[in-house]
């Protein structure tokens, strides 16, 4: 059984073992069920950036706000520029990029906050969304970790702005990694994989499986759970989801696999107001 399984309906996937353990928690991943985008974004198409409706998109993330329950002038978004940049979001940034892809909070891939009612967003067509609970302090977080904000370590900039701002120590917090393309559909060149290489020293046996001499199939979420692991994140803190964007077309929007014109999932993280 998958760590994201849908509750009431297909359109959303829920951290099941997150939510019952805390209920003040709402976290999850968005398919492309539903929704009112047409072709090549059909379905629940939640990017701004794609070159969908602006109107269409707003409409597809009212509808999912409603699904989970948040309000919808609570969406905090991130640039999303496959970096390593982290943002704590504060009162100001609250409803960042919601509406408008220009207006969300410049170079940043991950996002941060201990402000409850705040819905935070990021969005996906393959990359890897890791999500995080400091429970002690009441954070949560968001990353975005393509190859590029794997190998430049994002998952490590999560952790040291947590212990750095809150005092959370890498041992104490909760992560997981979400749906998101698997090494099954993930072919890539040594560009790619000299990074990762670098990045996990003898561990890159682990994550990279050789097609030809210059070209390998990439576990993009064992990469990530690797480093969370080689930073201080407990084995028994790192959930892992099974579902590949890439081999579920019918359910995700995958760049790769639809030529990179689609759509956009949403991975959101957000704690309940009392």
């Amino acid at each position: 059984m998958d760590a994201f399984q849908s509750r009431k309906d297909d359109v959303t996937l829920h951290l099941i073992s997150w939510e019952d353990r805390w209920p003040q928690l709402v976290t999850g991943f968005s398919t492309r069920k539903e929704g009112f985008s047409q072709a090549p974004y059909s379905g629940l198409n939640c990017g701004l950036h794609v070159g969908d409706s602006i109107d269409t998109v707003i409409e597809n993330r009212k509808k999912l706000a409603h699904l989970v329950g948040f309000p919808f002038d609570t969406w905090t978004c991130g640039e999303q520029v496959h970096g390593n940049q982290v943002k704590i979001v504060t009162e100001e940034e609250i409803g960042s990029g919601r509406i408008s892809h220009k207006d969300a909070i410049k170079g940043i891939d991950g996002l941060l906050t201990d402000k409850k009612g705040v819905f935070l967003a990021s969005f996906y067509a393959d990359c890897v969304p890791v999500f995080f609970y400091a429970r002690s302090k009441e954070v949560i977080g968001i990353a975005h970790a393509g190859w590029k904000g794997t190998t430049s370590r994002i998952v490590e900039q999560m952790l040291h702005t947590l212990e750095k701002n809150w005092g959370v120590l890498p041992q104490d917090v909760f992560a997981a990694i979400g749906p998101s393309i698997h090494e099954c559909c993930y072919e890539v060149n040594n560009v790619v994989m000299d990074q990762v290489r670098e990045v996990l020293g003898p561990d890159r046996e682990k994550v990279i499986h050789m097609t030809s001499d210059d070209k390998g199939m990439l576990n993009l979420q064992e990469t990530n759970r690797i480093l969370l692991e080689k930073a201080g994140v407990l084995p028994d803190h790192i959930e892992l989801s099974q579902l590949c964007t890439g081999c579920n077309t019918d359910l995700f929007f995958s760049h790769r696999k639809e030529g990179g014109k689609t759509g956009r999932m949403i991975a959101f993280i957000g704690l309940k107001e009392v």
